[in-house]
């Protein structure tokens, strides 16, 4: 059964950037459809930045123009690079995926399996 751990998380000055990586294990991540969630304190958790199979991709509006998500199918990897970062995107970062999901908008219900965590915290 595959599994997701993310790796990459820290503490970052506001206006930092950060690049957080998610590693599958049993499986290929290009069979997945990838999504990048996070759960701030108090909060409920929400999606960040996925990718589907298909190679669409979905953006918080909060996160647009700041964050990017991408593949690198060679290394088994995603990444979600982070810049402009500020306090607001301080959280739990969560890797999910869901086999062969062709379009995404970014919903907890779509994604079967979860990583861990990596967490970010932006502060000065």
């Amino acid at each position: 059964q595959v599994q997701f751990v993310e790796s990459g998380g820290g503490l970052v000055q506001p206006g930092g950037s950060l690049r957080l990586s998610c590693a599958a294990s049993g499986g290929a991540l290009n069979d997945y459809a990838i999504g990048w969630f996070r759960q701030a304190p108090g909060k409920e958790r929400e999606g960040v930045a996925c990718v589907s199979y298909a190679g669409n991709t979905h953006y918080l509006d909060a996160v647009k123009g700041r964050f990017t998500i991408s593949r690198d199918n060679a290394k088994n990897l995603v990444y979600l690079q982070m810049s402009s970062l500020n306090a607001e995107d301080t959280g739990l970062y969560y890797c999910a995926g869901e086999n062969g999901l062709l379009t995404t908008r970014c919903r907890e219900y779509e994604f079967d399996t979860w990583g861990q965590g990596t967490r970010v915290t932006v502060s000065s």
